[in-house]
């Protein structure tokens, strides 16, 4: 449920749910915090959201912290609101794609992790080992332990020879 924020005639904004009146400022730290806003006007009702994110951008824009292309900003206003939606659904595009590359960066993370011993396994990758481990013959298994043996005892070596360094 998105944050309510009432803008009143003064342009005062007011935060409904911390009970307190919030400068732009306050807004952009709430958006970086992932806060979903919503914007309203007090007396018609109408939303403001993306009249007041856009001013966020100005703002920002202003004091130089967002930099965006003055040939860019010029196409946007020259070509009107087709371009405008053109350039929202690539930005949405955009976002999207990077959010998915984010989960999946922290799925191989996790899973990784889970497989080093950093982390612990998660319940579904713990159950689909056990459907995967079948029983071995003992002589199969003495020789996978032998040879885990003999890898434990290289990186012993390599760990000893880097302490050494």
């Amino acid at each position: 449920m998105p944050y309510v924020i009432k803008r009143y005639s003064n342009r005062k904004l007011y935060d409904t749910q911390e009970h307190r009146y919030v400068t732009l400022e306050g807004l952009e730290e709430l958006i970086r915090a992932g806060k979903e806003l919503s914007v309203v006007d007090v007396s018609t009702g109408e939303d403001l959201t993306s009249v007041t994110l856009a001013q966020i951008i100005l703002e920002n824009e202003r004091s130089r912290r967002a930099g965006l292309p003055t040939a860019f900003l010029h196409q946007l206003i020259k070509h009107g609101e087709g371009w405008q939606d053109f350039v929202q659904k690539s930005l949405k595009s955009s976002l999207e794609g990077v959010m998915t590359s984010q989960r999946e960066a922290y799925r191989v993370f996790r899973e990784s992790g889970a497989r080093a011993g950093w982390l612990p396994t998660p319940p579904a990758e713990r159950k689909a080992e056990r459907k995967a481990e079948t029983p071995q013959d003992p002589e199969a298994l003495q020789q996978e332990v032998s040879s885990l043996r003999e890898q434990l005892k290289a990186l012993e070596e390599r760990l000893e020879e880097r302490r050494e360094s």
